[in-house]
């Protein structure tokens, strides 16, 4: 044990030892920050207020500060959802960066277990995630706060940790097996590249995912970090809805508040059919056990003993 959190611990100092690392880890994350500060938030506050006035009988119950406090969180997921694609991955990258200088070759010849390698690299990353992401989301909430227009009780803070947690964690078995296959910086970074550019559009940051076609969102929904997003959206933004519902009072029979989770899902379609909170757990949990269970299997396959 001692062994494997010695190695855990070097794994973790050479990541926040690297700041070029860390910077580039959070990348998408400014992308989708600067993309929402210059027309996201505007395309999203217009189509709320487009609801509003269509419904004349809202009009004075739905304000510009609860409207300004709903597009705020929707920034905050997009944000963190991207995150706990990008961070994980790149976390990972020490894996890749001990095969290229061939520092594997001397961790293989010591007595240390193989499972206890691929253990330190996956338990490492993992904690550099939640902790990475857990600051992104105590500076985004702060910041809302100072502005005024943070609508979050206790529980809904605590949920959203909760799901970094879990989005960490799932997020890092799931390009554990996928970065084992590598063998230098160089390709690693061109597929970097790739999962940046794309992350956005999967978990819908950019565009919400109801935008898409059914085919389009089926394939989203097979990626663990579709539904790591649509949980953070239920743990963000359901108290400023709820605030929004009990203000209309009933007088819409709940039809403006689920217009706005069609519009921005609650629930991830996958197979064909949608997926609740809880199915979208089971899924997280059934595909993290699948990819511990591969990235054992590749690590075993491709670092031999030397």
């Amino acid at each position: 044990m001692k062994k494997t959190m010695a190695l855990i611990k070097r794994n973790l100092l050479l990541y926040f030892k690297n700041k070029q690392s860390v910077f580039f880890s959070l990348l998408t994350s400014i992308l989708v920050f600067g993309l929402y500060l210059l027309f996201l938030k505007g395309n999203y506050v217009t189509a709320l207020n487009n609801v509003v006035e269509q419904n004349p009988g809202l009009k004075g119950l739905i304000t510009d500060g609860d409207i300004n406090a709903f597009s705020n969180m929707i920034m905050l997921v997009g944000v963190l959802g991207a995150a706990l694609v990008t961070v994980p991955f790149h976390c990972l990258s020490t894996a890749v960066n001990d095969r290229e200088r061939k520092i594997d070759y001397d961790i293989s010849a010591t007595p240390i277990k193989r499972w206890q390698i691929v253990v330190s690299y996956f338990v490492s990353a993992a904690i550099s995630s939640i902790i990475m992401i857990s600051v992104i989301l105590t500076l985004g909430l702060v910041v809302l706060k100072a502005m005024g227009g943070l609508y979050l009780t206790t529980k809904g803070i605590a949920a959203a940790y909760g799901v970094i947690v879990l989005g960490s964690i799932s997020g890092t078995a799931f390009f554990m097996p996928i970065i084992l296959l590598y063998k230098d910086g160089t390709s690693l970074g061109a597929f970097f590249g790739i999962i940046s550019a794309v992350s956005g559009f999967v978990i819908g940051a950019y565009i919400p995912l109801s935008e898409f076609s059914e085919g389009i969102r089926n394939v989203c929904g097979l990626f663990p970090g579709a539904h790591i997003t649509s949980l953070l959206r239920v743990a963000l933004t359901g108290d400023v809805l709820n605030k929004m519902d009990a203000q209309i009072g009933g007088l819409d029979q709940g039809m403006f508040v689920s217009s706005i989770k069609t519009v921005f899902p609650f629930e991830t379609f996958a197979f064909g059919r949608n997926f609740d909170t809880k199915l979208m757990i089971i899924y997280i949990f059934g595909m993290l056990a699948l990819c511990i269970a591969l990235m054992i299997l590749v690590y075993a396959k491709n670092y031999k003993r030397k």
